[in-house]
């Protein structure tokens, strides 16, 4: 199969050759992102060289893959980018940022994945502000009003050259839409619906969720509101999340297929195959609770329970779900101002604003009770630089100028003090997969061997001295006298910048952790052991072992191409 940054110049097809499908839908979260990822695989398995693609995406659940060779000697248009790694070119990093999404859709085609397959990722940080990422680099930080005046045309062209790229390197491309495709406000400047499907020439898959209701007004809804050329790609609509008896809808898919001409293609059932989620609709509001690993079947009297603090910015989230795997263990999204006193253990996950999810966690106490939780603690990215002394230039990291108000000497914010590290911001940024040697302290204790996956975070964590006079203890933190271990280790690297441990506390840069067997293995034995609770063997419950992107595939089968592809 060949690579997409290999076939541009080369001339093995030429940038029109590929048929694109683009997977749009008539709201947010209606399952384009799983339908997108099984068509991947149904495709490949088939032998189609398949690739998926969204041009424009807004998530803070991001992956680190490689920056394909046409993007790498030339900075993106526009402004300086932000430096991506201490190693690296500033302005040609070898590593890119991409929606967590668009890396579970290349894997499901089998191809590697590359910043080609999302172009253009915008990160939400508060205050209606969002990092702009164009080719995998960072290139600033905007509001949306700016980002549409001074940025878009860039966007457009990044998006349109990556597309060309794919195209010429593969048969079929599937792309995903984003949001709604009927947003009318949006239509002039819709990078991921209207322009795909036009510079695409794109055939159009259509996703309406029945689960929410009004499912029939949403097709024909959307069909209506559409640019007569866009109206006229739409190829099938796919109807998804039902549950029930498919001929109670005979009757109002008839009338659907009667009033628009359009053919619905398929029902899928409601089914979750177990794909990392795309964005953060799908974590619970800052104020409410959601329970993740409570379908295993495991009674509650034999369950530990890890408490993730709902962040208001949080990112990487999927970093928790290996654990929400193990049976008998819960992972419990709670708001900041939960308590403390049923957990097991806390988890803090990354945040895409540290500095202004510090303040957060302040205002609702939960600083204190972090102070007084006496079980394992771990903080991942984010969580690590949460959990230290300080957080130093945090003007740089936050958001408006309530971080200024409230910082000490005007930069520097007091953190949690857990651990005594402290950690400076500035526009550098570190992307990079990430191959490191564990020997295992505080939660990860006994614990040893090579441990993978990625990096993706500004800041640098140093060991913290008492510079302003204060100390862990006066900031309602562990004895400072407490010995600090650094169990990470790298050929090229100083340990305190890839994690610390102080006694049942540790924080680490490295994200997929939990994916390392050897570490959730070493972690869950340490709250089970924490507890009293005798860990089971196995779940009773509905838990599937069966490859998540057979199941995408298994779910979209029935899903006719003949109408969507020419070569289908």
């Amino acid at each position: 199969m060949s690579d997409p940054s290999d076939a541009v110049g080369a001339g093995a097809r030429v940038a029109d050759a590929a048929e694109t499908i683009l997977v749009a839908g008539t709201a947010s979260h209606v399952g384009k992102s799983t339908v997108v990822a099984g068509l991947c695989r149904r495709l490949a398995g088939a032998g189609t060289d398949v690739a998926p693609f969204k041009a424009q995406n807004m998530s803070n659940e991001a992956r680190a893959v490689v920056r394909p060779e046409a993007v790498r000697g030339a900075s993106p248009p526009g402004p300086s980018p932000e430096p991506n790694g201490p190693e690296a070119d500033p302005h040609d990093p070898a590593f890119g940022e991409v929606g967590v999404s668009q890396y579970v859709q290349a894997r499901a085609a089998s191809v590697r994945p590359t910043t080609d397959h999302n172009p253009v990722l915008l990160k939400p940080r508060g205050g209606g502000e969002s990092q702009l990422v164009l080719d995998g680099v960072a290139v600033g930080h905007y509001h949306s009003t700016a980002y549409y005046a001074d940025r878009w045309d860039d966007a457009r062209a990044a998006v349109e050259a990556a597309h060309d790229r794919l195209a010429a390197a593969h048969d079929v491309i599937v792309a995903e839409g984003a949001g709604s495709i009927a947003e009318i406000n949006f239509h002039d400047r819709d990078l991921a619906n209207v322009e795909t499907a036009r510079f695409a020439d794109a055939s159009i898959l259509l996703v309406a969720d029945i689960e929410r209701g009004g499912v029939f007004a949403s097709i024909v809804g959307t069909l209506a509101l559409l640019p007569d050329d866009v109206r006229e790609r739409v190829g099938g609509v796919v109807i998804t999340k039902f549950r029930g008896d498919r001929s109670l809808l005979e009757p109002g898919i008839d009338e659907i297929e009667s009033r628009t001409g359009v053919p619905v293609l398929d029902v899928l059932p409601y089914d979750d195959p177990g794909l990392p989620e795309e964005d953060s609709v799908s974590l619970p509001d800052p104020g409410e609770r959601a329970v993740r690993g409570a379908g295993d079947g495991v009674p509650d009297d034999r369950t530990v329970t890890v408490a993730v603090p709902r962040l208001p910015r949080a990112s990487n989230t999927a970093d928790v779900d290996p654990l929400a795997a193990v049976p008998g263990v819960r992972v419990a999204f709670r708001p900041l101002d939960a308590t403390l006193s049923d957990a097991d253990a806390v988890v803090l996950t990354g945040t895409k604003n540290t500095v202004d999810d510090l303040r957060a966690l302040r205002e609702a106490g939960l600083h204190d009770r972090l102070c007084g939780f006496d079980g394992p603690i771990v903080g991942l990215c984010g969580g690590y630089q949460l959990l230290g002394r300080r957080l130093v230039d945090a003007d740089v990291e936050g958001v408006g100028s309530e971080t200024t108000r409230e910082a000490v000497g005007g930069e520097t914010l007091r953190g949690v003090g857990l651990l005594p590290v402290e950690t400076a911001f500035s526009r550098r940024k570190r992307v990079a997969p990430a191959t490191w040697d564990l020997d295992g302290a505080g939660p990860l204790a006994g614990a040893s061997g090579s441990v993978a996956g990625y990096e993706i975070h500004g800041g640098k964590t140093r060991v913290a001295t008492p510079a302003d006079g204060s100390d862990d203890s006066a900031n309602g933190g562990a004895d400072v006298t407490a010995s600090v271990a650094f169990p990470f280790t790298a050929s090229d690297r100083e340990p305190v910048t890839l994690g610390a441990a102080r006694g049942a506390v540790l924080g680490s840069y490295l994200h997929g952790l939990f994916e390392n067997d050897v570490v959730r293995e070493a972690f869950v034995e340490r709250v089970f052991a924490r507890s009293g609770v005798s860990r089971p063997t196995a779940g009773g419950g509905d838990a599937s072992t069966a490859d998540p992107y057979d199941r995408a595939a298994a779910l979209v089968e029935g899903i006719p191409l003949d109408g969507l592809l020419d070569s289908a």
